[in-house]
């Protein structure tokens, strides 16, 4: 009996690093231990300035699916994105073209300066999480 214990413990143990996909160090450099933590929840109304904002987005990009977009100062005071969108679609595919086409839009429309990278969290219809990016270098 001890030794099945001593078994499952040894193969828990040796399987935590592959659970969540990745090792405990992401490879980066950088030292994130002074920024604050992120929500992973929202409201599912957009503050009014974010809705203004998506407004324009929308009228220049097509895109229906988002309306609210807030930047805000982050960590070293690379922009912090939060994006609000009706889109349920979690997949890779609509979340890349999303962030080309935002990036893009505010580069060249709203003048935000994207060069040390950003943050972007893009939150689905109901409030959840559905896309965290670090696209800084």
């Amino acid at each position: 009996m001890r030794r099945v214990i001593r078994r499952s413990a040894f193969l828990f143990t040796a399987a935590l690093p592959l659970l969540g996909g990745c090792t405990l160090d992401s490879g980066t450099t950088r030292d994130h231990s002074t920024e604050s933590p992120r929500p992973n929840t929202t409201a599912t109304v957009a503050p009014g300035p974010a809705m203004q904002l998506a407004d324009r987005f929308r009228k220049a990009s097509g895109n229906k699916d988002v309306y609210g977009i807030q930047r805000a100062d982050g960590p070293d005071g690379v922009p912090l994105l939060t994006v609000w969108t009706r889109n349920a679609d979690e997949d890779a595919a609509p979340f890349d073209r999303l962030q080309v086409s935002l990036t893009n839009y505010l580069k060249r429309e709203e003048n935000v300066d994207l060069r040390e990278g950003y943050l972007m969290d893009v939150f689905g219809p109901d409030g959840g999480i559905q896309h965290r990016l670090d696209a800084r270098p």
